[in-house]
């Protein structure tokens, strides 16, 4: 993966978004920390964690489009200053919670359009395969890595230095995101324009048969999140002691981690989309075992194995990002990501409420695998025929080349 990081501009947006994920994630439980100690409540504390994910659903949807309409390097510097601005205001002392709240709404939204124009950018990079392939591995690994250490050590070092100034840190991560893309990210002009429609990207998506397929394919992880919401009750009815939920938790991502590096070394760019349907399969199947009631170690092992072959999920966006045209990929990638982040809190959701009804997490995890693999089954041969006949297809003419990109 060494030879991604020799392109200057890929290696400025990589360590932006390292450095970037890493502060968020000291700001979700710096937050959750001091609403907790202002208020006393639970409620108000688990409040705070949940504002910092569901704004970028509307931000997803609607604010990605801007990342067609104007220059990506400049949206990306914009937003991540504004970002940076807003963390501060956090900052400050007995900030009053209405203040507070209206703030963490603020920064996701924001965050939406950055990453639609850091998504588009990226395949703008690379136009070979191969490297566009290998530099979302590397994303992948690094940004995981970055969550697990972020969420595992947050704690410890917002006790150690307090809220306000973890909250000044992630602020600087954004400060030198902004810095290091408009100093190393060319600025090139806008892909799309501003007379297209809003909602050209989501529309060009959700008409596309093979997107369609490819999109429901990855949207099975709303079912296989649904351990991560069942962490607790899966731990007590495994018989372990309170901190294997900690260890519930990591399962699934370590093996994430470990699955991209093994995909990316071992299986070659041209060969990956063949795969995606056997591993979405596999990665809702290895969920059923849960229908044993395996001790926690097996768990460990079961969560571990699923999250390993949900590395496909790479592959996924990588794909859809060389399918659809670059003039609407930021809004395209919205609608995408949209639905990923309703599809797992839904699952998530639905996972606790059926827990609730039958009385045993692991039975609801094995039924949501079985679920899932009742969904990826079709899905994945339907996959399968229509990536044959693309490939089988004659490549299509050159198109014009766009004067705007000439400019």
């Amino acid at each position: 993966m060494s030879a991604v990081l020799a392109d200057r501009e890929f290696r400025a947006l990589w360590f932006s978004e390292a450095v970037s994920v890493g502060g968020d994630q000291l700001t979700r439980v710096a937050l959750a920390i001091l609403v907790y100690q202002r208020t006393g409540s639970a409620f108000y504390a688990a409040g705070i964690y949940a504002l910092t994910f569901l704004p970028a659903l509307a931000g997803g949807l609607g604010l990605s489009q801007l990342a067609d309409r104007y220059r990506r390097r400049n949206l990306m510097v914009v937003c991540a200053l504004l970002q940076a601005a807003v963390v501060a205001l956090m900052a400050i002392p007995h900030m009053p919670l209405w203040a507070l709240f209206l703030l963490v709404i603020i920064v996701p939204m924001v965050q939406s359009p950055a990453m639609a124009a850091q998504n588009a950018t990226l395949r703008e990079i690379y136009t070979d395969d191969a490297m566009y392939m290998r530099s979302q591995d590397l994303r992948g690994i690094t940004t995981n890595t970055t969550m697990l250490l972020g969420l595992g050590g947050g704690g410890l070092l917002v006790s150690a230095i307090g809220a306000s100034w973890a909250l000044i840190i992630d602020a600087g991560t954004f400060t030198i995101a902004a810095f290091l893309t408009w100093r190393n990210v060319v600025n090139r002009p806008p892909a799309g324009s501003k007379n297209d429609g809003w909602f050209d990207g989501a529309k060009w998506v959700f008409g596309d048969r093979k997107l369609r397929v490819l999109l429901t394919l990855s949207w099975l992880v709303g079912l296989a999140v649904i351990p991560e919401g069942l962490a607790a009750p899966l731990a007590k009815e495994a018989g372990a002691a309170p901190e294997a939920v900690g260890w519930l938790l990591a399962a699934d991502p370590l093996g994430f981690i470990l699955g991209t590096f093994a995909i990316s070394h071992f299986v070659p760019a041209r060969h990956r989309p063949r795969l995606i349907g056997v591993l979405a399969t596999a990665s809702v199947g290895f969920l059923v075992l849960f229908a044993v009631k395996p001790s926690l170690p097996a768990a460990l092992v079961v969560l571990f194995l699923a999250g390993a072959v949900g590395a496909y999920q790479i592959t996924v966006m990588a794909v859809f990002n060389t399918l659809v045209p670059n003039e609407i990929r930021g809004g395209a990638f919205g609608a995408a990501r949209t639905g990923l982040r309703v599809s797992q809190g839904l699952g998530v959701a639905l996972g606790g409420l059926v827990a609730e009804l039958i009385g045993s997490a692991m039975t609801t995890v094995a039924l949501a695998g079985l679920l899932g693999v009742l969904i990826a089954v079709p899905a994945g041969l339907m996959w399968g025929r229509l990536n044959d006949s693309a490939a089988s297809a004659p490549a299509p003419a050159e198109a014009p080349t766009d004067s705007r990109e000439a400019a």
